[in-house]
């Protein structure tokens, strides 16, 4: 295998995220693989890096159809004028969103579909002639966006810092994790906590991932919790908000993850898939009560960005729609997600640093805990996210790793979310690849812990 190529902060003009790191200069992309400039190549478990690429990398339909959009107009401002393709785009996507969910809003990306989300809740209970609702509840342990309202939704200082001063604060709870809450109970009685602390008739809305991704990898939160949730949300009057950047589009085996979950969401917001890597899209939805109050209200919906809804990212929106049904890949990650859960997992099992593989179709989370004792958190100093996605590379896989250990709700995590164009083989490859980086990693930690006096960490 060839030596990986690198680009360094000190070499190019980019203002990199991580000064400190490497990252490999990428100059090809063919179905599930990436090649760098000196023909290295790495098996993309985690599509494109950010859970994007649903229909691999490389040629297909959404090229052609988007220099054609681009031949024809790529460009007019959805505040002004609507296109074909905006309006194709609406019914293709509405059509595939759960039932009474027949009105959509384009943005560009996810982290724009949230501040959506969070200003439609807000205009619905105004519209309403309930002014005093304005607060956003959410888990503490979630990702929604880099922006200061969607950074507001996450209740992670690693995150929030150096913003304070920027950000809104909103309330938040636990996740129901196994390490704090297996049941949902406690989580509940958390959001009874926050309903008292700050008022119901505030709460505008309670908006969480149906299975996160970054932050919680292939977690979904229990069945008791969302029953209590369904419970509070008719007994208060606020909102339910699903945030299916990742997970809609078919990421978790059905269209969107709600269909998945016993509650009926208000507004759902999605992104990733939608464009698939060939255009920056995102999509916020509304069910037809959400969207009544403002029809029946101002009649307006204000404060777009420039390229919402522009013709050439919904062209692609509907290309990519087309080749997820037509090739019928939604349904190749519903049937072949168990299966590749229970071959990660089997893979895994008798590695003392997992101490759970969760997940549901193509989006699947490993946890790792300190292997002297089975829960608690790996010591940070060891770096074992960093090193598990270090160690993956030089096996040419290309794997998505985190330690948000200082938010206190877990540790070290990793993510797979492969293309579903991934075929069977590639599909072992992954697990076969991973499994090696995690009993590697596993042996240096265990070594470094059986050579230095590091105490075992705490549980948050």
């Amino acid at each position: 295998m060839p030596e990986p190529v690198f680009v360094h902060a000190n070499e190019t003009n980019v203002f990199v995220r991580e000064l400190d790191r490497g990252y490999p200069l990428i100059v090809r992309g063919e179905g599930m693989w990436l090649y760098d400039r000196d023909g290295t190549q790495y098996l993309d478990a985690i599509s494109g890096g950010a859970m994007v690429t649903s229909l691999g990398h490389g040629g297909n339909d959404a090229i052609e159809v988007a220099a054609a959009q681009a031949a024809q107009v790529s460009f007019i401002y959805n505040q002004q004028f609507t296109s074909p393709a905006q309006e194709r785009l609406a019914q293709d996507l509405t059509a595939r969103a759960p039932a009474g969910f027949n009105r959509v809003h384009f943005v560009s990306g996810g982290a724009e579909a949230n501040e959506s989300a969070v200003r439609l809740a807000r205009a619905y209970h105004v519209e309403r002639g309930e002014p005093q609702r304005s607060r956003i509840v959410s888990p503490a342990q979630a990702y929604h966006g880099p922006t200061m309202v969607t950074l507001g939704l996450t209740g992670r200082p690693s995150l929030q810092h150096p913003f304070e001063p920027l950000i809104v604060p909103q309330p938040h709870i636990p996740p129901s994790t196994w390490r704090f809450d297996p049941t949902g109970r406690e989580a509940l009685v958390a959001l009874d906590q926050v309903l008292d602390d700050v008022g119901p008739e505030t709460v505008a809305a309670f908006l969480l991932e149906p299975v996160s991704a970054a932050a919680l990898p292939g977690y979904s939160p229990p069945e008791a919790f969302w029953r209590g949730l369904e419970e509070r949300r008719r007994k208060h009057g606020f909102l339910v908000c699903l945030d299916e950047v990742v997970t809609g589009m078919g990421r978790t085996g059905t269209w969107f993850a709600a269909e998945q979950i016993p509650i009926e969401p208000d507004i759902i917001t999605t992104a990733k898939g939608l464009g698939a890597g060939y255009a920056a899209i995102g999509a916020m939805l509304c069910n037809d009560r959400v969207y009544r109050a403002i029809e029946e209200g101002s009649r307006a919906f204000e404060h777009g960005h420039t390229w919402d809804g522009a013709p050439l990212p919904c062209a692609v929106g509907s290309s990519v729609i087309a080749q997820l049904t037509r090739r019928r890949l939604v349904e190749r990650v519903r049937d072949r997600g168990p299966a590749l859960l229970d071959d990660l997992a089997a893979a895994l099992a008798d590695c003392e640093l997992v101490r759970e593989v969760r997940g549901r179709g193509y989006l699947l989370g490993i946890d790792y805990v300190d292997p002297r004792d089975g829960e608690s958190f790996l010591p940070t100093e060891l770096a074992v996210a960093r090193r598990i996605d270090a160690e993956a590379l030089v096996r040419g896989l290309l794997v998505y790793s985190t330690q948000p250990t200082a938010d206190g709700y877990t540790g070290d995590q990793t993510l797979l979310a492969p293309a579903f164009v991934a075929s069977d083989e590639e599909l072992d490859e992954i697990v076969e690849r991973l499994a090696a980086t995690v009993r590697s990693v596993e042996g240096s930690v265990k070594a470094r812990l059986a050579g230095a006096a590091i105490g075992v960490g705490g549980r948050g």
